[in-house]
């Protein structure tokens, strides 16, 4: 529990964590309302409830509870709330998750690009003569902590969980400091102070709103995460160390403007002795890079499971733990998101820029993740509506103010979150209707186990000797495969074995669950492997299972054909042309299912079947 612990606080906690940096003068110069006594405590009221109900008592201690089996993030709470739908809900439930994971993937951007360049723009603070090095030293760090993804967020976590302890405990020491220096700076705990703040600034408070987002950002990586390290570490690490680091941070910012209101060009800072400066910034910048690490392996988490379940095509992902089933590295969106954040670096050039278009994204997340959770309450948890209603409601009404309050800055950046969550909202959603359109052609194509024993019978076609596994999507219904190769070749293997991988709405299966297998009759046989949408699909593995379940087959006689689908553009009522030539350039370029299956290339044959989308 301890390393899961450290290695949350490394992994999880990087973005809400470095928040202080910037959140609280964001506030104050949002709006320019001046720094008076009830402008600061009126702002500091508005964070300490806004980490307290979202992140603490929302996130925390109900989202979490919303687990798929220890997983979490936007895609596990989409199966979770489908699973337990009724069938006129679920195509609604199902739009409105891919487009929470867009958002998600969206964010993933912005935050590593905003986090690395606020880091090393502390470069400035000790020399301005290096503020030209900035730039090119982002790029260069994007690229070397990218590089290092592959390591796995386990040895990540190891590394960086040491300096985000040093991190935490030194903001929430400076905190202390500034706080015994000005007590009545606790006055802000009232509620009062914020409801008063907005009502005195009226509709101008919506800019400070925007603001007040930033001590929010990274809620939703610590529940996409979740995943990594489980549940209780970062339960245990939030409650007693970083929420009371973060809260006398931001306290301790606010006692300072108290009795220094110029300190407004740097508040953190100002915490600062005048002999720590240096170091501060030096901490800062490693704590900022750091914190870039939460949303990555949030976006490898939510990649994975969008594969699985069919919102994504099949790319390669590499398991980095042997212990923990939720770390994963997925190349291709590593190099991806690598390409895109260098070009958000170069567009936006500074942080000050880039904040604009933060937090769009992370509050419409949140009001999916809200509805999609209230949802699980009722039809798994089994509360009754009025109470689901009574506990989610306020929260939904929270997070559309704040999504309201960073609408307002689409067009000076928040465009850029939305342009990039549409594209992947239209990529997995048609992904998802292509591979349900090609399922019904290859449905239609087949027949079912009983012709098959019907013709064995009957037309005892020529059975050469060998095993032949022809993999199936639907256990029900022969694969066009066999269709295929029989009308071509007109023999048949001795041994036909019939195997579906299937992938449940769990993220893990038990191994004794794993294959199960049925004898039909004529040496027909048909295999049923189960796994969780966390997990990787192995031939091998499958065939060896079957060999200790009395089923044995040599891997040296054995041929495993493959259903090889061609689709190719039409006019069709469920598939627009453009959208149809998108599928199959997502198709193109996905990776192989020999590949994805881990199936010995030397026994593989591939069918093609061309369909129409």
């Amino acid at each position: 529990m301890p390393l899961l612990m450290m290695g949350a606080l490394g992994i999880v906690y990087g973005d809400i964590g470095t928040s202080p940096l910037y959140a609280i003068r964001e506030c104050l110069n949002s709006l320019q309302v001046g720094t008076t006594p009830e402008n600061i405590l009126g702002i500091l009221s508005l964070v300490f409830w806004s980490i307290t109900l979202i992140v603490s008592l929302k996130y925390v201690v109900l989202i979490m509870r919303a687990d798929n089996h220890g997983e979490g993030g936007i895609l596990a709470l989409l199966t979770l709330a489908i699973s337990n739908s009724k069938k006129k809900k679920s195509p609604n439930l199902l739009m409105l998750g891919l487009l929470g994971a867009a958002l998600f993937l969206g964010d993933g951007i912005i935050t590593p690009a905003i986090s690395v360049l606020s880091a090393l723009e502390g470069l400035s603070v000790i020399s301005p003569t290096l503020t030209p090095f900035i730039l090119p030293l982002s790029i260069l760090v994007l690229i070397l902590l990218f590089w290092y993804q592959e390591k796995g967020t386990g040895q990540i976590g190891v590394l960086f969980g040491p300096i985000m302890l040093v991190w935490f405990f030194t903001i929430g020491l400076l905190g202390i400091f500034g706080c015994l220096h000005h007590p009545e700076v606790f006055q802000a705990l009232n509620p009062l102070y914020a409801i008063s703040f907005l009502i005195h600034h009226s509709w101008g408070s919506f800019a400070t709103l925007g603001a007040v987002v930033l001590a929010l950002t990274g809620a939703e990586a610590l529940y996409a995460d979740m995943g990594h390290f489980g549940p209780s570490p970062i339960r245990r690490s939030w409650f007693g160390f970083v929420y009371p680091s973060l809260i006398l941070n931001y306290f301790g910012q606010g006692a300072v403007l108290l009795h220094y209101p110029e300190a407004l060009t740097n508040p953190f800072y100002f915490l600062a002795p005048t002999w720590g400066l240096i170091p501060m910034v030096i901490l800062s910048t490693a704590a900022t890079i750091i914190a870039s690490q939460a949303l990555i392996s949030g976006v490898f988490s939510v990649t994975w499971q969008a594969i699985q379940l069919n919102y994504l095509p099949r790319m390669h992902v590499l398991h980095t733990s042997h212990h923990h089933i939720g770390q994963v590295y997925v190349s291709m969106m590593n190099w991806i998101f690598l390409t895109l954040i260098i070009l958000v670096v170069l567009m936006f050039k500074n942080s000050t820029a880039l904040a604009s278009a933060y937090g769009f994204a992370v509050t419409g997340l949140m009001m999916i993740t809200t509805i999609l959770t209230g949802q699980v309450a009722q039809e798994k948890w089994g509360w009754p509506p009025l109470v689901a209603y009574l506990v989610f409601l306020p929260f939904l009404f929270i997070d559309i103010v704040f999504f309201s309050a960073t609408s307002l800055k689409v067009l000076d950046g928040a465009w850029f979150p939305m342009l990039l969550g549409g594209i992947a909202f239209l990529i997995m959603s048609t992904w998802y209707k292509g591979r349900n359109v090609l399922q019904s052609h290859a449905e239609y194509a087949t027949f079912s186990y009983e012709d098959l024993l019907e013709m064995l019978k009957e037309a005892k076609p020529l059975r050469v000797a060998g095993n032949a596994i022809y993999m199936t999507s639907s256990p029900g219904r022969i694969p066009s495969s066999f269709t295929i190769n029989y009308k071509h070749n007109k023999v048949i293997h001795e041994r036909l074995i019939f195997l579906s991988i299937i992938i449940e709405n769990v993220p893990h299966i038990h191994s004794k669950n794993r294959v199960t297998f049925e004898k039909l009759g004529e040496d027909v046989f048909r295999v049923r492997a189960t796994y969780g949408f966390m997990e990787v699909p192995n031939i091998t593995a499958i065939t060896e299972r079957c060999k200790a379940e009395g089923l044995y087959m040599d891997p040296e006689e054995t041929t495993v054909f493959l259903t090889r689908g061609i689709p190719f553009a039409t006019v069709h009522p469920q598939m627009p042309k453009w959208r149809s030539k998108l599928y199959i350039l997502l198709a193109k370029n996905a990776m192989s299912a020999t590949e994805f299956f881990r199936i010995p290339y030397a026994r593989v044959i591939e069918l093609g079947a061309r369909w129409r989308l």
